[in-house]
């Protein structure tokens, strides 16, 4: 059996794309005449991507849809000025309620969210933690018994380095370990924001060396300096949509062919992919676009027995290479 499309929601998918404007249209009706940008920024897509869904919202509506049931959208002012105005909508304005299981949820990330260094809106995010506990009474305790630790006491201090250099305004300098090439490079690099991405704090910023918008782990930083010089981001550079992942395939990407056992199933639950087909005693074959082959090499390596490249055949080769050398390393043949 044959399955298309990524496991990792999209933020262009329909599911998304509902939760999404669910949790727009509110915002939108509370803050008149919102900008494109800022709203783009709040929700963590493009800002094509939001044009996107104002379309879609712009045929929504009541039951029936007659011509005065349809929400509607200015998108003149959307597409000529980047202003947003929604109007016959009050009916879909109501804020959304939250399940216990999602407000337990939001709490472990609000409280993850407060021990950054630095914090981003701490005071902002207290009161949502109040809020939250005081709306889930007793089920706020299993928010409590779950203990998040971002990173350790490094990367705290590098955290706490670069969010002043956000609420300043100024350049940083990176020594950064690429674990691709295995070796520290030297960039400048003016910072934009700092994000958790499962459990990870990274840093995104305009990369001086690279010329373009660059994501930085922080436990992968061997150095960072608060350079007295301000920051100047391109007026075009935007974050990147991270609500898919870290990793965006590009159809530029080399499609490569995983043929995996019921062990390897897991790299299906952690990398985008093209295709999936169920194979015999509980395996799969996973088509996926890989923009390094150096890391499906270390990835194919891991797993061993549980899963190999079939497809192209001299990247199997290249594989099948490192896993003689790393024999003869050890003297076993």
């Amino acid at each position: 059996m044959s399955q298309s499309g990524q496991r990792h929601r999209r933020p262009d998918s329909a599911s998304a794309q509902v939760a999404r404007l669910l949790s727009m249209l509110p915002y939108l009706r509370s803050h008149p005449y919102a900008r494109v940008a800022e709203v783009a920024e709040l929700f963590g897509v493009s800002e094509r991507q939001v044009i996107r869904d104002l379309q879609v919202l712009w045929f929504s509506g009541l039951p029936g849809l007659a011509m005065g049931d349809y929400i509607e959208v200015d998108m003149e002012a959307v597409e000529g000025e980047g202003v947003i105005s929604v109007a016959n909508a009050d009916y879909l304005a109501r804020p959304l309620r939250l399940r216990t299981d999602e407000a337990v949820a939001l709490l472990v990330a609000l409280r993850t969210l407060a021990e950054v260094p630095g914090s981003f809106e701490r005071a902002a995010i207290d009161r949502a933690i109040t809020k939250l506990e005081r709306a889930a009474g007793e089920h706020a305790e299993r928010a409590g018994a779950v203990q998040v630790q971002v990173d350790g006491d490094a990367v705290a201090e590098v955290a706490a380095t670069i969010r002043a250099a956000l609420d300043d305004k100024r350049r940083i300098h990176l020594s950064y370990w690429v674990p691709a090439r295995d070796e520290t490079t030297e960039r400048d690099v003016d910072p934009m924001r700092l994000v958790i991405v499962d459990g990870r704090l990274y840093m995104e910023g305009w990369c001086r060396r690279a010329e373009e918008v660059r994501l930085f782990r922080l436990d992968r930083v061997a150095g960072v300096t608060l350079l007295d010089v301000a920051a100047e981001v391109p007026q075009d550079a935007r974050p990147r949509d991270l609500s898919g992942g870290l990793f965006r395939p590009s159809p530029d990407d080399e499609l490569v062919t995983l043929e995996l056992t019921r062990g390897g199933r897991w790299v299906s639950d952690y990398y985008p992919y093209e295709s999936v087909e169920e194979t015999s005693e509980g395996g799969m074959r996973l088509r996926l676009r890989v923009r390094d082959r150096r890391w499906l090499r270390r990835l194919a390596l891991r797993l061993g027995s549980t899963g190999r490249v079939v497809d192209p055949p001299d990247l199997a080769e290249e594989i099948a290479a490192d896993a003689r050398n790393a024999l003869d390393a050890y003297g076993v043949r």
